[in-house]
């Protein structure tokens, strides 16, 4: 489940759009409208007072719409009632973020790692990793304990954006003769690392840094460390930046 923290501007700008266009195959006119500037309809749901909700995503952000009843607006947020109870979080959870946190998880398998820790580890992390970023070595640091017990595997989603020779010097552990060691002598050394950057980077290797960066910012990260993990109901949960001790210990999978 990735939490979103604001929709304000978005908001601003579509919380009350008059249809313009004819009706479309699918869907009303005033949605079709909101289709054209980017917004992907997910699904419908029932809403009270004659409207008709509309879960979707923007920016790979999830959202909710509401149809009137005249077919002829949208409102764009959450709905509440008299109790001030969010209407639109439990639509929100099981037809937007419920299914992207898995297709997201699938991706993130699927992305150019390095791992950090044993294959069989009951927990994995994952973390959007740039070779200079102090804070995730600060991390790597602070997840020593459950990764050399066995517990968790860090899997390093290699990114290079801080520096100029961030991409050589993540290219340069992925081509590794043995990437977890190359990984594990350059974090345990930390600012005297002598990580040497790739000069001239091939190109499928530079596509393969290109996905991962894809990848982070379709997640909602725009800095390292970026770190993913399920939680106890097997939902996608994001942390930015090194954690504090209590969130470190809800990474690891202690409860």
């Amino acid at each position: 489940m990735i939490k979103v923290p604001s929709r304000c501007a978005l908001c601003c700008a579509l919380s009350l759009f008059p249809a313009s266009y004819a009706l479309g195959d699918q869907w009303p006119a005033a949605i079709e409208t909101l289709q054209s500037k980017g917004v992907q309809i997910i699904d419908t749901f029932d809403a009270p007072a004659g409207l008709k909700g509309y879960a979707a995503r923007f920016n790979g952000q999830g959202m909710t719409l509401y149809l009137t009843e005249d077919g002829q607006h949208v409102l764009v947020g959450n709905l509440l009632d008299a109790r001030g109870e969010n209407l639109s979080q439990e639509p929100l959870e099981r037809l937007v973020y419920e299914p992207m946190g898995k297709e997201m998880w699938q991706r993130l398998e699927q992305s150019h790692w390095i791992a950090d820790g044993s294959d069989d580890a009951p927990r994995v992390v994952y973390m959007f990793s740039d070779p200079n970023c102090p804070y995730c070595n600060l991390f790597w640091k602070q997840a020593r304990p459950w990764v050399e017990s066995g517990a968790v595997q860090l899997r390093h989603v290699m990114v290079g954006m801080l520096m100029p020779d961030s991409a050589g010097k993540a290219a340069r552990l992925l081509v590794a003769d043995d990437p977890r060691d190359a990984l594990h002598r350059h974090e345990q050394a930390g600012k005297a690392s002598t990580l040497k950057a790739v000069s001239d980077i091939p190109a499928a290797l530079q596509t393969k840094l290109d996905s991962n960066e894809a990848l982070m910012g379709e997640l909602g990260a725009a800095a390292t460390p970026a770190i993913y993990y399920l939680d106890a109901d097997e939902r996608l949960q994001q942390h930015k930046g090194a954690p504090r001790p209590d969130a470190l210990r809800q990474i690891m999978g202690e409860r």
